[in-house]
């Protein structure tokens, strides 16, 4: 299935200052049922985000209209816990294309970047000075440019690079998930199969 093209996002951000924040608070375990890759958004930060009557809870991020965006950023160690693909889906699906962090669980961050979401990992510095930036003003605008590899906090212009596979940066930015991939190379691949002997 293909994504959306990945080149530079500019947007806004929803800040979610808190560490070791697992796939299980993503998106709880009750929800996983689901085959298709839909309506999980509704059920991102489920617990975090609304009471047992259904009633939203209104000291969460999420539901404060104040904030608002395409990135989500969060504290260290972002996406720990079990491997369940819906956390990525989850966070796709409620409209993120990125996630910034100081730490990402190494699953967590293959997930995202299967699923057409962009996980930056950036210093613990310059994470405290972009929920600095969004505390300031909720309307601060951030750059993410996937060709330079580098986020911008563009009310200051203070920037730093982020590192990100070939591959998958080859991917995203033509909005591939790997069977899109695979399909792009077939007729290499069926070349490669004839030349090669058995």
């Amino acid at each position: 299935m293909a994504y959306d093209k990945f080149n530079i996002l500019r947007t806004t951000a929803v800040p979610l200052p808190i560490e070791n924040v697992d796939t299980d608070q993503i998106i709880p375990a009750r929800f996983l049922k689901a085959t298709e890759r839909k309506g999980f958004g509704d059920n991102l930060f489920r617990d975090w985000r609304y009471n047992q009557d259904g009633t939203p809870k209104e000291d969460f991020v999420l539901n404060n209209p104040k904030y608002k965006g395409k990135i989500l950023v969060g504290g260290a160690n972002f996406g720990s816990g079990s491997s369940r693909e819906h956390a990525a889906w989850a966070v796709y699906d409620c409209g993120f294309r990125c996630v910034i962090s100081s730490f990402f669980a190494d699953i967590f961050r293959g997930n995202c970047l299967n699923i057409g979401v962009l996980p930056v990992q950036v210093s613990a510095e310059f994470l405290q000075k972009i929920f600095a930036a969004i505390e300031a003003d909720p309307n601060a605008e951030f750059e993410v440019s996937l060709e330079d590899q580098k986020v911008t906090i563009l009310a200051t212009g203070e920037s730093e690079p982020f590192d990100i596979n070939d591959y998958k940066k080859g991917n995203m930015t033509n909005g591939f998930d790997d069977i899109d991939y695979l399909l792009n190379i077939k007729e290499n691949i069926q070349e490669f199969a004839k030349s090669t002997p058995l």
